[in-house]
């Protein structure tokens, strides 16, 4: 896969499709590399007459790490925001949603269609408001607004996404993935089988080393940039709202506050579906995300 520079960094990505085709980027979430986006996914938006390019986050994956800016805990900063403490970041999602924007640019890329999941819902919600020039639609999946009083998730959802391996070990590592989409995954009927997970797990484990820097600098990233709520109402594009109506990490509620907080937006509940990307959910969102990047370009082509 190749590298591309943008915003000053480096980044990895992929591309699938014909590059004279509307472009829909999709964004990963926390602590995510790009290749959770299953490529039956990607080369199904594909064959459906989209460009599609999924990229690694900074941070994460075969993209710059950020070691200059230090190292940070995150369990202070979620004291400091619990108790209403100023928080600094590394950097923000603004600039991961920079980052997103300067992608394209380097593409030569116009105009896309946004697609993000989990914190890459909160870069595409941001990347909508703050680059409306640049985005066709947005399609914000498994994310939230960060508003406060919003329902949190279940505790060892929160807690299986940030607790480390017991060791380095690559059996170690693929047990410790397994278990983190057994715990934050969709059940019973969109859930992956055994082998599924593991070859996902082996896939990702095998890619990159563990890299719990970039991970803790993503999450104070996050919790520094704070609510997007206000922002949210800056946002022109047409927008889809996706969201599991059983996510253990991201509750069904911050779905729901993301649309309402987003003029005209549509919502889109997936009974049974959790925080993650089955081989099960590639058909639910391969027809949820290119029929309705499909309408908005027919519209769009009637204007």
């Amino acid at each position: 896969m190749p590298q591309i520079k943008a915003n000053g960094l480096s980044f990895e990505y992929e591309s699938f499709g014909k590059e004279s085709d509307p472009a829909i980027l999709m964004i990963m979430g926390f602590a995510a590399q790009m290749t959770l986006w299953p490529v039956e996914l990607c080369e199904g938006l594909a064959s459906r007459g989209y460009r599609v390019i999924r990229f690694d986050n900074r941070d994460i994956g075969l993209s710059q790490k950020l070691d200059a800016l230090g190292m940070f805990n995150p369990t202070e900063a979620f004291m400091k925001v619990a108790s209403g403490q100023p928080l600094a970041g590394p950097y923000l999602v603004t600039d991961m949603a920079n980052d997103a924007v300067g992608i394209l640019g380097a593409l030569g890329i116009k105009q896309a269609h946004i697609v993000g999941a989990s914190m890459g819902g909160m870069i595409a919600q941001t990347a909508a408001a703050t680059h409306p020039d640049k985005v066709l639609s947005l399609i914000s999946i498994m994310s939230t607004t960060g508003r406060p009083g919003l329902p949190p998730g279940k505790p060892e959802a929160m807690a299986v996404l940030t607790m480390p391996p017991a060791n380095l070990e690559r059996e170690t590592r693929i047990a410790h993935a397994m278990k983190i989409w057994r715990t934050i995954g969709s059940q019973p009927v969109y859930a992956s089988t055994d082998a599924e997970l593991r070859a996902t797990a082996e896939r990702e484990v095998d890619r990159s080393p563990y890299y719990p820097p970039g991970m803790a600098r993503q999450l104070v990233a996050i919790l520094a940039s704070g609510p997007r709520t206000e922002l949210l109402k800056k946002v022109k594009a047409p927008t889809l709202v996706i969201h599991g109506g059983d996510d253990p990490l991201v509750p069904v509620e911050g779905g729901k506050d993301t649309a309402d907080s987003i003029a005209g937006a549509r919502l889109k509940i997936i009974p049974g579906m959790g925080h993650d990307f089955t081989q099960k959910l590639v058909p639910v969102f391969l027809r949820e995300i290119a029929d309705f990047v499909s309408e908005v370009d027919a519209k769009r082509g009637k204007a």
